[in-house]
């Protein structure tokens, strides 16, 4: 009765008020310092979900059923949230904010799951707002992550970039988690996010939060390294027609390609209806020459070469090394493409295959075009439901064990949510196609040489130009004639015979012997839910939230890249999808103690993963504010990464060297890890035979192998298991001198137990390791013939050391002079420990300095602004299954000024970045980045008319 009685009353009262007639309220929002306008800034109803945004002018229109006096809080990013009484209609209504520093007043939700002021999250966490975007110099706000306190970019192809946080950063990221309105927008197949390649466009951004640091204690899977969350624009808020437009360079000295163009245009339109419904659609589409990836060093050189067949020989590292391993050549690999050859004078030589460079196999033309439309519904004020449809087309290049080209390859995703102010259900489908025209560099170039000639009468047309040419002391000028003997009629880059091979190679799908196909056809679908108890507790100092989900993939089999693993028992099932699934759920408490100047929150999750026991990741954290913009912070957490699709069920032929998978399920059958070598075991041996045989005093290969096979030591590695993490970390988040400068700064360590990577090993082709036969059947003469005579295997596996590191972050932001803006930030991250005796050292692949320096003014001259970014990291150490070495140091200066014509809602941006040319590169095998300049024009009429 109690219930009736209040909806009836409240049904009086807003159809009285609704009789009241509706009315208008329109005026400017100002900048109480200076005047000047304030777009973007927003407008609310107190007490109602009324809500709209000033427009590029700093003008709004607001419609209203309330009578006569009501309140408007007005907020906008680096100005303090007021509230304005307004008693009448008349459009010459101004209000003037007044500037604090711009981000003491933001409020993000990543951190805790729930709304809370920036200032007093539990963790670290950065967050790039539609002010910030808009005034950065990258040309897209998701390169503009780079600038963030603590985030590593790395570059796999202009429109393709990977961010990472506190170490262990990789060309596919799979230890971060980014996701799209919290919808996780992976890549099944290829086990992280494609970029922003099926993500939100430039005009449909509304901001982004990103936690550096581990986060899978509330999000489970495989956060452990940190999380973005790209928040799009509501159409009840941001309504109205956008229109984005940018014309760029590239490659403007032309020492490579000619200097390229670059185009980008983007369109967005939202409308709402009757304030119950309201939808959005977005396009937009790229084009351009992508970075070019030509490091001509020897990996072969990466060997003492004392330890190495040719370098005991007194041979050069190099393009005049016969055994190169060239890193942006292909088909020359030192582990699979070379062989070692007695030849005419007696010594054995290691020589590889001569191979294709990278330039040869790919156009490097990059294009992306997306869509997406939302369809929006209120209930009522609170419930509301959405569905948003994506698909993106994306052509560039990226890199894993191997380089890989993706020619179309399309992502779709279906997303599905109802929610409240206390609960959301979230329901989305991913499906992933790379095409037919997406292809491997690696068995590209190897079967266009196979094509050519096959290994055994290429060695043999070797030796036998070597012995044409070898007069008793040419050893080098013989070597080179050798080769130029065996490549006799080879094909040819640019001519339409290799054309014509290369063509039929890249659409043949069996990269062991004949294709270089990349064919990945997998989806996942996935259901959350989330509720918030904490109005159940009439003490508001307690909150309470739950949640839980449920996630399965489906993969095609493709013969390359996965295999249905049921097919090594049963070959029925070759063409046969499989499955893999996992689920999860948290509980998160918070409690407010000493006048609300503490807050403890506390949180456990639960994870389940296919093949593995069910893991327990809690958090504990604790923050303390003294005053209002002073807060430290603490916190602990556990967390667990669960192997992902390729770690589990790689099943790759590349060139005699299989990349597997660790699950008992795919690796088991073939017997890799109880019966193999460690590879660089056997590189030893094999060095030390031909060592033995090459020496003053030679002695016969038999007798070598008999007398090094010592050398030779068994993997002890076994099947994968969950990588386990605990972190903690100490920070402090405040506003000091008047508002004017925000400091965030934070201290963490972490300490990695079952680090998951790759292991190289050799397996004889027959025998078992600690058995052996006669001489000539022994394991280890299988071990130094190499060729058939073995199976090379990648293997996914699990460090054996405790591995740890640590580190920390300072960002300084001050605000001086009117509108005036300095920022900077530094992030320091060492890897603190690991065994010598492990086999495979965890690839860290991080700076140990980073380093941002930003100026800026949004307002300099009228309606003009201007931004400069300075970038700096320290050299490093890559170790990737491609290539190894030293990223040396780079600094790059990025630069924008804007112009912005209010009258004509549209802004004019003049930008580029790494503005003085600078080429370089930021992991090995990857392109070297030069200079990118552009210029933007974006029309922007959102926001006339918006309600939430």
């Amino acid at each position: 009765m109690k219930y009736l009685l209040t909806t009836i009353l409240t049904l009086f009262i807003a159809i009285s008020s609704f009789a009241q007639g509706a009315y208008t309220i329109s005026g400017k929002i100002l900048d109480s310092t200076n005047t000047q306008v304030l777009p973007g800034a927003t407008i609310k109803i107190k007490g109602t979900n009324v809500a709209t945004a000033a427009k590029e002018d700093g003008s709004f229109i607001i419609k209203a059923f309330q009578p006569l006096p009501i309140t408007l809080v007005i907020s906008s990013v680096g100005y303090k949230t007021q509230e304005f009484v307004v008693s009448n209609t008349s459009s010459s209504n101004s209000f003037s904010l007044y500037a604090q520093n711009q981000l003491a007043g933001q409020v993000v939700v990543s951190a805790s799951r729930r709304s809370e002021s920036i200032l007093k999250s539990p963790v670290t966490i950065e967050k790039l707002d539609i002010r910030a975007i808009k005034e950065s110099p990258s040309p897209t706000f998701f390169d503009a992550l780079e600038n963030l306190k603590g985030v590593q970019m790395t570059t796999l192809s202009i429109g393709y970039k990977v961010p990472n946080t506190r170490g262990f950063a990789g060309t596919t990221n799979s230890r971060f988690l980014q996701m799209v309105d919290g919808v996780d927008n992976i890549s099944p197949g290829i086990g992280a996010p494609v970029a922003n390649a099926v993500g939100p466009t430039e005009l449909d951004i509304e901001s982004v939060e990103l936690i550096p640091g581990a986060a899978s204690a509330v999000y489970g899977l495989n956060a452990i390294n940190g999380i973005s969350n790209l928040k799009t624009k509501n159409p009840f808020k941001y309504q109205g027609l956008s229109i984005y437009a940018k014309e760029g360079v590239n490659h403007v000295d032309g020492n490579v390609v000619g200097p390229s163009l670059y185009q980008e245009y983007a369109i967005r339109f939202a409308k709402a209806f009757n304030d119950k419904f309201a939808f959005k659609i977005n396009a937009a589409y790229s084009h351009g020459t992508d970075w070019i990836a030509d490091d001509q060093t020897d990996q072969y050189a990466s060997f003492p070469a004392n330890k190495t067949t040719n370098g005991s020989l007194g041979l050069p590292t190099g393009v005049y090394n016969p055994g190169a391993d060239l890193v942006n050549r292909y088909g020359d690999e030192y582990n699979s493409d070379l062989q070692s050859v007695k030849l005419a004078d007696g010594k054995t030589y290691d020589i590889s295959r001569t191979g294709y460079t990278e330039k040869d196999l790919t156009n490097y033309e990059v294009k992306n075009t997306k869509v997406d439309a939302s369809l929006y519904y209120k209930f009522n004020s609170d419930l509301q439901a959405s569905y948003t449809y994506r698909i993106g087309t994306a052509t560039n290049n990226y890199q894993r064990g191997n380089r890989i080209h993706l020619d179309g390859e399309q992502i779709q995703q279906h997303a599905f949510e109802i929610k409240n102010n206390d609960f959301f259900v979230r329901a989305y489908y991913t499906q992933e196609n790379t095409g037919p025209n997406s292809f491997n560099f690696r068995p590209l170039a190897e079967n266009i040489d196979l094509a050519f000639k096959k290994p055994t009468q290429w060695y043999n047309d070797f030796k036998q130009g070597f012995a044409n040419n070898y007069n008793g002391s040419n050893t080098l000028d013989a070597l080179t004639a050798a080769r130029a003997y065996a490549d006799s009629g080879r094909y040819l880059p640019g001519t339409a015979r290799f054309d014509s091979v290369k063509n039929k190679i890249i659409h043949t799908n069996n990269w062991d012997t004949v294709g270089a196909q990349l064919l990945l056809k997998s989806s996942f679908y996935h259901i959350e839910g989330q509720y918030d108890f904490s109005h159940f507790f009439s003490n508001k100092s307690w909150q309470l939230l739950a949640g839980g989900n449920y996630r399965q993939y489906t993969v095609t089999p493709d013969g390359n890249n996965y295999i249905n693993p049921a097919v090594l028992k049963d070959p029925t099932q070759a063409d046969v999808d499989f499955s893999y699934y996992n689920y999860g759920g948290f509980i998160q408490g918070t409690k407010k103690l000493a006048d609300d100047k503490l807050k403890l929150i506390g949180s456990i999750r639960v994870d389940k993963t296919e093949y593995f026991d069910p893991k327990i990741n809690p958090r504990i954290a604790a923050v303390y504010s003294p005053t209002e913009l002073s807060n430290f912070r603490v916190s602990w957490q556990n967390g667990y990464r669960f192997p992902t699709l390729f770690e589990g069920f790689a099943f790759v032929n590349n060139g005699g060297v299989k990349r597997l998978g660790g699950l008992p399920i795919t690796a088991g059958p073939t017997q890799a890890f109880e019966n193999s070598y460690l590879n660089s075991s056997v590189t030893a041996f094999n060095n030390a035979v031909n060592k033995d045989v090459n020496s003053a005093n030679p002695i016969t290969k038999d007798s070598a192998i008999r007398k090094e096979k010592g050398l030779l030591v068994q993997s002890t590695y076994s099947y994968i298991q969950p990588e386990h993490l605990n972190s903690f970390e100490a920070g402090y988040k405040g506003v000091l001198l008047d508002n004017k400068l925000f400091v965030d700064m934070d201290f963490y360590y972490n300490q990695y137990n079952n680090f998951i990577g790759q292991l190289d090993v050799t397996q004889p082709y027959r025998g078992i390791i600690g058995q052996t036969g006669g001489a000539n059947d022994s394991v280890a003469n299988y071990i130094n013939a190499g060729g058939g005579k073995v199976k090379k295997y990648k293997l996914w596996t699990n460090s054996k050391s405790n591995v740890s590191n640590y580190g920390f972050d300072i960002g300084l932001n001050y605000n001086f002079s009117k509108t005036y803006n300095v920022g900077a930030n530094v992030a320091f991250a060492k890897l603190d420990q690991v065994s010598s005796t492990d086999a495979f050292t965890p690839a860290f692949n991080t700076p140990q300095w980073i380093t941002n320096i930003s100026f800026g003014n949004r307002e300099i001259f009228k309606n003009t602004g201007f931004n400069v970014v300075w970038h700096w990291q320290d050299a490093f150490y890559w170790n990737s299954p491609l290539a190894t070495g030293i990223v040396p140091a780079y600094s790059t200066l990025d630069a924008q000024v804007n112009y912005r014509i209010p009258s004509a809602s549209t802004t004019i941006k003049l930008g580029g970045t790494n503005i003085l040319n600078y080429y370089h590169v930021q992991y090995i095998g990857g392109p070297s980045i030069g200079g990118f300049y552009y210029v933007s024009f974006t029309f922007d009429a959102s926001g006339l008319k918006a309600k939430k």
